[in-house]
């Protein structure tokens, strides 16, 4: 059934004075691009909850120390993106985005499934690295895909519905992973082609296999007009020597942009990245947290996050649609400003959780804190696209989510480190959960409310040149 027609809304000013009128892709063909966005957003944290599921039997069958579980689940995902992260972000810039998405989904379903016949630590640890090969496409790609096919009147509905993928993957990730590792506990391992693949295993094989139904949606879609650049964005000469257009492949000219325009930058990476470190970190050491300090299995964990993570998210988005909505009609700075009174929240209720007596209120403290940053981080992705140059908004948003993912797959190794090193008892994970989570959160509160003024600032620039 066909969408209504083209909208013809938002008008994009050039150089001089002429103003010409934005022609926006259908409602069905916008929203149609939106959905597998989601589906692939859905897969790619369903696979790296599962995975997390797994730390205690995958720490157990290699036997790994903290330190070395937390690297695989982290540092060891990033190598890999620190040569190909910005690279693949520029591809979004300069080809088709629904081609760099499907192979990146389809690289992130290969690699999964082949975590499921690794032998040993080393080969785990190749598998995670090139995870990051198919992860440090989606987010650059899907982001700058999103704001060239919604106005910018909706497009933070479009951005909140985008969480969809995050909460669904979180929220169904323990729970079919702790039914997966119960029913596959006792399986003996299996022999197939000089292989010995574990029965956990078998699950990051299976759990692979849909991202390459995914791959071949994007192929669907259809690729909306690119937004025209502002007039003063900063992009490489068009007589510019070989040499110099290969530059562009680094990030040399959005590393410029963000330099230029540090002020509002700056704070705003400064709060994810201390941010992630926690979240990330929290994120894959929180099942053995729960199995070490409250006793529980997977499947009890499972069952019982599965609903909380649900039932909170939903609830973070309404809270922040409504939030911002309701500062959008006050202050032009709304999207930073409710991010920040979103991270105190968080802050707040990821120290109080390992202090908690009991299990049920530990997870409980978990997914308050969860709602909260589900709330926060729709403005947060709506400010960056706001304010990020046209040509060059898939690579900004690359070094924004590069800060967010480096420094967030380093948290679970930094938590691994002070669990082993500072606490040195494995049986106390809940002092590193605390000693990590007092220290760094309050950090990165102050920094994003640092970024209010300067964010409010550029905004209104924005809207007196008319973009």
């Amino acid at each position: 059934m066909a969408g209504p027609p083209p909208v013809m809304s938002d008008s994009v000013t050039g150089e001089g004075t002429a103003t010409i009128e934005r022609e926006w892709p259908s409602s069905s063909a916008a929203y149609w691009a939106l959905f597998v966005i989601i589906l692939a957003t859905f897969i790619t944290f369903f696979d790296q909850v599962i995975f997390g599921m797994l730390a205690e039997r995958i720490k157990g069958d290699f036997g790994l120390t903290d330190a070395e579980l937390g690297f695989l689940a982290g540092p060891a995902s990033i190598i890999c993106y620190l040569f190909v992260g910005i690279p693949l972000a520029r591809l979004a810039d300069i080809c088709p985005r629904k081609y760099v998405l499907a192979a990146g989904v389809a690289v992130i379903g290969g690699v999964t499934a082949l975590g499921g016949i690794a032998q040993n630590f080393v080969q785990f640890i190749a598998t995670r690295v090139f995870l990051a090969a198919g992860g440090s496409a989606h987010a650059p790609a899907s982001y700058s895909l999103i704001a060239d096919a919604f106005p910018p009147k909706i497009i933070t509905r479009a951005f909140a519905l985008l969480q969809l993928g995050f909460i669904g993957g979180n929220a169904l990730g323990p729970l079919a992973g702790g039914m997966l590792i119960a029913m596959t506990a006792d399986w003996a391992p299996s022999y197939i082609g000089g292989l010995r693949i574990l029965g956990w295993q078998w699950i990051l094989i299976w759990t692979g296999m849909p991202a390459f139904l995914i791959a071949i949606l994007f192929l669907t879609i259809k690729e909306p007009k690119r937004m025209a650049p502002a007039h003063d964005a900063l992009q490489p000469p068009a007589d510019a020597p070989l040499g110099r257009k290969i530059l562009t492949f680094t990030g040399l000219d959005a590393a410029k942009a963000i330099r230029a325009n540090r002020k509002v930058y700056y704070p705003l990476f400064a709060g994810l990245a201390l941010s992630a470190i926690e979240s990330f970190g929290l994120m894959f050491w929180r099942v053995p947290f729960m199995i070490r300090t409250h006793g529980w299995n997977e499947a009890q964990i499972g069952a019982a996050l599965s609903g909380m993570v649900l039932v909170a998210s939903l609830c973070g988005l309404v809270i922040g649609s409504v939030t911002v909505e309701w500062l959008n009609k006050r202050y032009k700075d709304a999207n930073v400003r409710a991010a920040a009174i979103f991270f105190c929240f968080v802050t707040t209720f990821t120290i109080l959780a390992p202090l908690m007596p009991n299990g049920w209120a530990a997870l409980g403290c978990f997914a308050v804190a969860n709602m909260f940053g589900i709330a926060g981080a729709v403005p947060q992705n709506a400010a960056i696209q706001r304010v990020a140059p046209n040509a060059m908004r898939g690579q900004v948003t690359a070094i924004y989510l590069f800060m967010f993912t480096f420094f967030g797959a380093c948290g679970s190794f930094i938590l691994g480190l002070v669990a082993q090193y500072i606490v040195g008892d494995p049986h106390k994970l809940w002092m590193a959960v605390l000693i990590t989570a007092g220290t760094l959160l309050p950090l990165a509160t102050f920094f994003i409310f640092r970024a209010i003024k300067p964010y409010r600032e550029e905004v209104e620039r924005l809207e007196a040149e008319g973009l």
